[in-house]
């Protein structure tokens, strides 16, 4: 399971305040051998983190993770399961032409694939393709050059071959990210407004814990939607330079909560605070931690004392999953198809 933890770094998450960009992305990964508590092959959906569709190699069916994606066509989700079993299909093969590129008989690997695009609060639109294998940075798409760019040297017969016109892989994802998947992202966000965009104003805890001559001051923001939020301690009104952050990582409520922490050694006359914005505030939180009062809790319409136990970060599951196949090549899918993800059918 080491592979996996080195996942988490390939997570991809909005830092923004402004939660009136949306965004629909597509995680897919496909293992070398069972045995890894990981399925074969599977792909996950998201609408703005939150999961809207999931398959996976032992269930051999696309299903909705929330209520409002039964809305779509009634064809949709059988559609979604064609084009899956196709992709794991392929999967297999790609599995053994990545490490093949790599000199590798066995062991386990994985390959991972992330697409999608993103609709900004300003209007404007962006997408992403990428690829990584065994968690490190494999191949990408670049949206500015429209290129593919690969990041290892085992990815440079691929890059060739999609950035050739004949193959016209770069023309079919300049498609689907310009076009089918913007459609397609506002359809899901139409369904599921009422759920995406509500707003829950988040609680804040301040502490401290002191280590010898310093002191680690903590601030916990939980209980957050959407998820972006800008978190940060100040001292006298200017940011403290160096902190530590965690992910900002679900709850199973919905919701979200966030960690930042900063050593400091605190001085007489100096006041450290921890600075809090999100869009469900109409202002942004100060909540200042008080070396007399060394925890306290903070919501934004009343000021209270809460005892609350925090669930543990073994919900960070998903959003582990990354990219795909080392090799790939995509076809185009036409406004009127029933399925939001592009038609991915040859090898490598």
């Amino acid at each position: 399971m080491g592979k996996m933890s080195a996942l988490a770094v390939l997570l991809l998450h909005v830092s923004a305040v402004c939660s009136d960009s949306h965004s629909l992305r597509y995680y897919y990964t496909a293992v070398s051998a069972l045995g890894s508590r990981l399925p074969e092959f599977s792909i996950v959906g998201y609408v703005d983190n939150r999961e809207i569709v999931n398959y996976n190699s032992e269930s051999g069916r696309a299903k909705p993770k929330v209520k409002w994606m039964e809305k779509v066509d009634p064809g949709y989700w059988e559609e979604q399961t064609q084009s899956a079993k196709g992709d794991e299909a392929v999967s297999r093969h790609n599995v053994r032409t990545a490490m093949s590129r790599f000199n590798q008989t066995g062991g386990f690997h994985i390959v991972q694939w992330m697409y999608g695009c993103e609709r900004r609060d300003d209007g404007s639109v962006t997408g992403y393709d990428q690829y990584g294998y065994d968690g490190g940075e494999f191949l990408s798409l670049d949206t500015q050059t429209w290129t593919y760019i690969p990041t290892m040297s085992q990815a440079q017969i691929t890059a060739q071959k999609w950035n050739s016109r004949e193959v016209q892989v770069v023309e079919r994802q300049k498609n689907y990210l310009e076009n089918i998947c913007i459609d397609w992202l506002q359809k899901h966000v139409e369904n599921g407004r009422e759920d995406l965009e509500r707003r829950v104003q988040p609680q804040v805890k301040v502490s401290g814990q002191k280590k010898g001559d310093t002191m680690m001051l903590h601030c916990q923001v939980y209980g957050f939607h959407p998820r972006a939020v800008h978190v940060k301690w100040m001292k006298n009104g200017d940011d403290v330079p160096d902190y530590e952050t965690t992910h900002t990582l679900p709850n199973p409520d919905g919701t979200y909560q966030i960690r930042v922490s900063a050593e400091v050694i605190p001085k007489e006359g100096e006041s450290y605070s921890c600075y809090v914005d999100h869009s469900s505030l109409g202002e942004p939180l100060n909540v200042v931690w008080e070396p007399s009062n060394p925890s306290v809790w903070v919501t934004p319409v009343v000021v209270a004392v809460v005892v609350i136990i925090l669930l543990a970060a073994a919900i960070g599951g998903f959003v582990l999953y990354r990219r795909k196949k080392a090799d790939y090549t995509a076809t185009s899918t036409s406004d009127t198809s029933s399925s939001d993800a592009p038609d991915n059918a040859a090898k490598a």
